[in-house]
């Protein structure tokens, strides 16, 4: 993991290469002090430390995957998940065509689009489980992998 004292090493070796003048570089290497001092560098450690877990979260979700898959276990156990998920995807569909094309008593009809309601909430998480939760996530983990490989 990057720590403080690993920032403020960067920040140094980046204001070698830009800074030649020697008085410029102090100036600026006490900014980066101070910046350090008053933890605007400790929100950017806590950043980059949530973004090494949130890598290595999905990193141990696609092992789980990938044991799930190469289990030696029933086809059904193996593949429970995505049954399940396909199930929660399909019935939500359902409710979608008897809203819309069949006629509902009223009271049924709210019962309906309250599980419904539920059902999005999990069709959501699913959609984000297996293909991902947001293309900002996939940027962070970009700039992560850009500050490791500098380090």
């Amino acid at each position: 993991m990057i720590g403080l004292d690993t920032i403020l090493k960067i920040g140094e070796k980046v204001l070698d290469r830009v800074m030649p003048d020697p008085a410029a570089k102090a100036e600026a290497q006490a900014k980066l002090l101070e910046l350090a001092q008053k933890g605007e560098l400790a929100h950017l450690e806590a950043d980059v430390k949530r973004m090494e877990i949130e890598a290595k979260d999905r990193d141990s979700a696609r092992g789980r995957e990938a044991a799930m898959a190469s289990a030696d276990v029933h086809p059904v156990t193996k593949n429970i998940n995505s049954i399940l998920a396909l199930g929660v995807i399909t019935l939500s569909f359902v409710l979608f065509a008897i809203l819309i094309f069949i006629e509902v008593k009223p009271m049924a009809k709210d019962i309906l689009i309250y599980i419904l309601g539920v059902l999005s909430a999990a069709v959501t998480q699913i959609l984000s489980y297996y293909f991902g939760s947001s293309a900002g996530s996939k940027e962070k983990s970009k700039q992560l992998d850009d500050l490791l490989e500098k380090k």
